[in-house]
């Protein structure tokens, strides 16, 4: 099976926790894109919900597949959000925005109270920060406020690499929202919170890839099965479910 493959059993696997009737938040990028495809499937068969999405991308893939939208402004209050991670620790901590929807999808996943993360195995780390953080900025001071990330992470004993993350064209990449996207190179985080809280003082920051206490569970599959994992400390924090 290949990576596609066990993203797509993850979600999958999900779909076990959506009921009728819900207001689901819906993710971005490629785990949330099959969730999405077999959201979809069901609604074709008469499956009651309807989503709020996290970006462009998910709400022209949601219309493409017949999942009815809502927006935050008509529906305030989500029970479910699904969603995909780029890196996840033992605690159900999170590295988001490889995909640059991480300002909306946090603010979904906020407005929700419960989130499930999908992904494939790989995504499963002891320690996030071997992926670099996406960090939201506004365009005014970019390079200013970049500077001030790359200081943060070496003063954390990062490598100080960040860099203003950019197209094909070598512009930069624009989110929704209009602001761009600093890919901070930690190395290794061992205080998520620590992290999150200096990247919050820096002015121009809008909003960072860390998401701490959001994820309730986590559905990950790979070589060895489907698993479902809780936070260390659970009594039994992971458990085959396929």
């Amino acid at each position: 099976m290949s990576n596609e493959d066990f993203k797509r059993a993850a979600a999958e696997a999900a779909l076990a926790y959506v009921e009728p009737g819900m207001k689901l938040g819906l993710g971005t990028g490629s785990t949330a894109a099959h969730f999405i495809e077999l959201l979809g499937a069901k609604v074709v068969d008469g499956f009651d919900v309807v989503g709020v999405p996290t970006s462009e991308a998910t709400r022209e893939l949601a219309e493409r597949h017949g999942v009815p939208l809502t927006t935050l402004k008509e529906t305030p209050e989500l029970d479910l959000t699904v969603d995909g991670a780029d890196e996840i620790d033992p605690e159900l901590r999170l590295i988001k925005g490889g995909g640059a929807a991480l300002l909306r999808e946090k603010i979904v996943a906020f407005s929700s109270r419960r989130m499930i993360v999908i992904a494939d195995a790989s995504k499963q780390v002891a320690h996030l920060g071997a992926f670099p953080l996406p960090i939201e900025v506004v365009p005014f001071g970019k390079e200013s406020t970049r500077r001030a990330i790359a200081k943060l992470a070496q003063e954390l004993g990062g490598s100080g690499e960040v860099h203003i993350r950019r197209a094909e064209d070598e512009c930069p990449v624009v989110t929704d929202s209009g602001h761009i996207i600093v890919d901070a190179h930690f190395g290794r985080i061992d205080d998520p919170r620590e992290v999150a809280d200096a990247l919050n003082r820096i002015p121009g920051v809008v909003e960072h890839g860390l998401f701490i206490g959001f994820a309730e569970r986590a559905i990950l599959a790979g070589p060895d099965g489907v698993f479902e994992i809780e936070p260390a400390g659970r009594s039994e924090p992971q458990r085959k479910i396929a």
